[in-house]
């Protein structure tokens, strides 16, 4: 009986909570990175802003697409759960694998960024070292961890502190940034590639800044009368992720010019230098170091949910079942979650290359997910909640969208990409393995 109380889980999250934790799934320091690759690749005022607002509108096609799959499905782990019904374990598990492989090293490149900003606003120079960065990074994550072991709801309220922050942070720099700072009067670059190609590799960025909304789905069983509020939490989060990317890209163009966007590879530092002065250097490094924040708290939120699915599913011990009927976290899920995010700190490579790595791997198995709305609508399961507007087209459409930037990103890192294929793959031996260990299955 014991057993049973113990992996119960309570709604205890409220809209505005899970909104909050969409928005720092998706701003995380993509957007004080991505610009300047952004614009390398556009070559043009026109192309940069057309990239970041046919992006954006894909991506609310997206928010749309899973807060309808959210609404017919509202459920721990959703984000596994919904391919595990629809299709089988042995798909949703290979792709799970691939997501928490991602995540947790993810969420670990991005507190060491975070702490790389930080560092020269706490640290003189001669104290700013990688053992440095590496203890700043380990206890950020650390905090967290502990912040969101003491409760589910502690840890929303965090979120709710960091993303509030991370939204007056960067309403403030653009604002300020288009008030106080002069212009910089720069020449477009001078480009022979077409503008399809340009576009093209352009994009892949955007949808890198955009991505995260999806793995909200995890918190279905959180967040209180799902069905109706899922859609709200995921389209209200979208909405204002988007109004603030384009305010500060606009900004960025304002301010630096195309030509000088793409020369910056930190571009909000070099818009809060235009602004402030000398002073900039510490505003932005704290808005950073605050959006790094509260993406690595979001993932430490939803990602354990996803392991809770995969344990009634028999391929995780039922130890991560247990939810602790007080604060409702899966202490032995967090623990895990927790590794995953610590061991990869010392072993990341280069932001770039992450990038693509984690945008081929994580349109395909968007794309996989996404496609799930097909199957729920011909079973009609859960009908009578939220519905997508223009169904199937617009669905259909953003699958395209997401095939069509993992084609894109195969073609300029084939290894990188292959690397996704094979983790993926490996899942499938690791799934059997585990449903013999912890499920009994012996065919």
């Amino acid at each position: 009986m014991a057993e049973a109380a113990s992996g119960q889980i309570q709604a205890r999250l409220s809209t505005f909570d899970t909104a909050m934790v969409v928005f720092s799934l998706v701003v995380g320091i993509g957007i004080f990175r991505t610009p300047a690759i952004v614009a390398g690749a556009a070559g043009s005022t026109d192309l940069f802003f057309f990239a970041w607002i046919a992006a954006g509108l894909v991506s609310l096609i997206g928010a749309l697409t899973f807060a309808e799959i959210g609404s017919r499905h509202p459920c721990a782990g959703g984000y596994y759960r919904v391919v595990a019904d629809c299709y089988q374990p042995t798909l949703a598990f290979m792709l799970n694998w691939s997501q928490t492989l991602m995540q947790g090293a993810g969420a670990a490149g991005v507190a060491f960024i975070g702490a790389d900003y930080l560092m020269p606003v706490l640290l003189p120079p001669e104290w700013r070292t990688a053992h440095a960065s590496l203890a700043f990074a380990c206890a950020t994550m650390l905090i967290l961890l502990f912040l969101n072991y003491r409760g589910v709801k502690l840890g929303a309220h965090t979120q709710n502190l960091l993303s509030g922050l991370k939204i007056v942070m960067i309403v403030g720099l653009a604002v300020l940034g288009l008030l106080l700072a002069q212009r910089v009067h720069t020449s477009e670059p001078v480009v022979v590639t077409p503008p399809g190609p340009r576009l093209a590799s352009a994009l892949i960025p955007c949808f890198y800044a955009y991505g995260g909304y999806h793995m909200v789905m995890n918190l279905g069983a959180d967040l209180k009368n799902a069905r109706r509020r899922l859609p709200l939490a995921i389209t209200g989060g979208m909405l204002t992720v988007v109004a603030l990317y384009l305010l500060l890209n606009f900004a960025y163009q304002r301010v630096l010019g195309v030509s000088g966007i793409a020369q910056s590879k930190l571009v909000a530092a070099a818009l809060s230098r235009a602004t402030f002065g000398p002073a900039g250097e510490a505003v932005i490094s704290i808005a950073v170091f605050l959006s790094a924040t509260g993406f690595v708290n979001a993932t430490i939120i939803q990602m354990p949910r996803s392991f809770y699915a995969m344990a009634q599913d028999g391929v995780l011990p039922r130890a991560f079942l247990r939810v602790n009927p007080d604060t409702q976290v899966q202490e032995v899920g967090l623990v895990f979650f927790g590794a995953t995010m610590l061991l990869p700190a010392f072993v990341l490579g280069s932001f770039e290359r992450l990038l693509n790595y984690v945008i081929f791997t994580d349109t395909v198995t968007i794309a996989v997910v996404a496609s799930t709305l097909f199957v729920l609508r011909r079973r009609r399961i859960g009908d009578g909640g939220f519905q997508i507007w223009g169904y199937p087209i617009l669905p259909a459409l953003y699958i395209l969208c997401l095939l069509g930037v993992a084609a894109r990103v195969f073609t300029l890192e084939p290894n990188l990409a292959l690397t996704g294929i094979i983790i993926i793959l490996t899942g499938w031996p690791l799934f059997r393995l585990g449903r013999r260990l912890f499920h009994g299955d012996t065919a």
